[in-house]
Formats: C-alpha cells, structure tokens, sequence
C-alpha cells in the first residue's frame, strides 16, 4: 500500500476508532430511569410537569446531554451522585449540554432535574453522550416506596428562592427541588410525582383550569392527553388544595369566579362536595394508597380560616380509615413559602407520615 493510501487509511481507522468509543444513550434506551408522567416521543421523551427528572448510571469520566426547551424558561438541577452541581437553562434550539467532565474514571449517578412547572414550556430530551471509554451501567435502582403530590403553587415552590419580597414566580425563582414535597420524597427515599399547577384550585382557580380537570392528564396542556394510572401506582398521596380557592370565592368581580359561580359564591355545602369528589377520584385511580388530605402553610390555615373545617367534613364524609388530614401550621409572613418555611413543612409532613404511615 502506498503510504499516502496508508495514512489515509490510518486516520479512517482511528476516527472509527475513536467513534466508537464514544456511548450514546439515545432517549428510549432503557438503561434511562424516568420519574414523572414523561411523554414518549418516536425519538425524544418531553419533561413537562415540575419534579420530573431522568437519570443514568455510568462509569466514566463525563457526560453531555441532547436538549430542546420549547421556549427556553425551563431550568434543571443537574445532580452528580447525589450533589447538585450545576443549574442548566436549556435553549429553545436542539443543543448538546455538558453536565459534567473531569470526573474521577469510577461508577457515577447522574440526574437532570426538572425544577419549574408545565407553563414554563416543555422540554425534549433526546440523549445523553458519554465520555470516550465511557461504559453504562444498569440504570439506578428503582426505590420500592411511591409518593404523588396534588397541588398549587406552593408544592410547586413558586418564589421560593426570592429573597427580595416581591415574591415572584418567574422561572429563575421557582425550584421545585426545595419543594416540602422533594424534600419529604427524599427522605423517605421515595420516587414521587408533582401533579401540580401555580393559582390552581379544585373549584376554581387564577386561570380557567381546576384540578379535577387537570390530574389525570399527561400532557397537561392537552385535555385530550390522558394518564395511564397504571403505570405508577402511589402508597402514598398528598393533596394540598383549596389555598387559591379560599381566595377567588371572595372576588365576585374576577372572571373565573363569574366563570365558575356567575354572581353567588359556593355555598359550604358546594365547597366541601366537590373536595369530597375530588378525594374519591384520587381513591377511584389508587384503591390502596394512603391519602393525606392537607393544607397550608398560607392564610387558608391562619386562625379563624373555615377551609381546614371544610376538609375535615369532606373526608369524615368518606369514612375511609385510610384518607387522612394533616394541615400545616400558618406561616404568618407575606409571600410564597421560601426556603426554611418548605423546610418546616417537610419536617412537619415527615413526622405525620412516620406516625401515621405504614409503608
């Protein structure tokens, strides 16, 4: 061989070489864990709801990820075997994101983190690339213990790292990583689903939608869209309404109150029948898990509040020994609960659940 067709030949074999050596997990594979309601697409998965997260194992020494955000507001914790290491804001154009390189050549986690919720726009993942001699592990072990969560913007985390006062809910200062309800999923190393919208209510909320038409959806901005419930199944759930309601039921002049109650408020009898309904489709999808029906830690729990009375009617009205109501004491300070105030009630709901709770 002559040796220009020899050094051609030489730079071929190593490019392949080199190639090959490189592992891509493509959004399907299944050495991917995905936690959450995650739409799969022929060739991306799509993130939407707050909370969802994917993660890999693998040995190596780093690793990038294929993105699109459908508006780029989204932003994800990137955790590297346990630790959160960095804030990744995907773009509105399909990018390749490094999460990480330079680690030690040993077994590591990696997890993508989704912390802002579902009108914040979707994201699609399309796969993850590994180091060259990188080699992927099977995929991390799926925890035995399930938790859901039905809420608004406080299991959300909305604000949560303002500190400025003006408790605002844009994307930068919303992490639902912080949420009482991550928190408490962690402790009890438990996989968990935030089926949760900021301003939403069950009979009526800031905007058209209510949760008794939003739970059982999987893309949650398509009413046609729906969960399959069997395919996660919850020990345990937390429900934490009616904050925003106790507020428009108030406001004869907001529109979704004349959207939903044209000039009369809901009577008590119409506040506690449709928690009472909304319970009993949660019980309809999960016949076994353990309810908790809670609220707070805002003014629908401060003193002289009749919403914690009208919960407690709705569930006695079960009588289901497994349905429970836990209400988090009132914060008694302005804004959405920050960081140490969804510390509190993660503490407040660890100690509920490991008296009351037999997992």
């Amino acid at each position: 061989m002559k040796p220009k067709f020899l050094l051609l030949f030489l730079l071929a074999a190593f490019c392949l070489s080199s190639y090959a050596q490189t592992v891509v997990i493509p959004s399907h594979d299944p050495h991917i864990h995905y936690m959450g309601r995650i739409m799969m697409e022929d060739e991306t998965a799509v993130l939407a709801w707050p909370g969802s997260s994917l993660s890999i194992r693998f040995k190596g020494t780093g690793v990038k990820a294929t993105l699109r955000d459908e508006y780029g507001h989204n932003y994800y914790n990137v955790i590297i075997d346990g630790k959160v290491t960095s804030v990744l804001m995907p773009d509105s154009l399909e990018k390749e994101y490094v999460l990480a390189s330079g680690l030690p050549d040993a077994d590591h986690t990696l997890e993508l983190f989704k912390r802002t919720e579902w009108p914040m726009g979707k994201t699609w993942f399309y796969q993850f690339t590994l180091d060259r001699n990188s080699i992927t592990l099977a995929p991390p072990p799926v925890s035995k213990r399930r938790m859901e969560f039905f809420g608004n913007s406080i299991t959300c985390a909305y604000a949560v790292l303002d500190s400025s006062g003006k408790d605002r809910g844009t994307p930068p200062y919303e992490n639902g990583y912080l949420s009482y309800a991550a928190i408490t999923a962690r402790h009890f190393g438990a996989e968990f689903h935030n089926t949760s919208r900021s301003g939403i209510g069950i009979l009526v909320s800031w905007d058209p939608l209510i949760m008794p038409e939003l739970y059982d959806r999987l893309d949650p901005t398509d009413p046609e869209s729906k969960w399959d419930f069997s395919k996660y199944t919850p020990d345990v759930v937390v429900i934490n309404l009616f904050q925003n309601d106790s507020w428009i039921v108030k406001l004869p002049d907001n529109p979704q109150f004349k959207a939903r109650f044209g000039d009369k408020p809901p009577s008590e009898e119409q506040i506690v029948r449709a928690y009472k309904e909304f319970v009993k489709s949660i019980r309809s999808k999960y016949p076994r898990a353990q309810i908790i029906c809670a609220l707070g830690n805002m003014d629908a729990t401060r003193e002289g509040s009749p919403w914690p009375g009208y919960i407690e009617k709705a569930v006695a009205s079960l009588n289901d020994k497994k349905i429970y109501t836990h209400f988090f004491p009132y914060k008694n300070t302005p804004g959405h609960p920050n960081i140490k105030e969804q510390q509190a009630m993660a503490d407040d709901l660890i100690a509920f659940i490991e008296q009351h709770i037999q997992w």
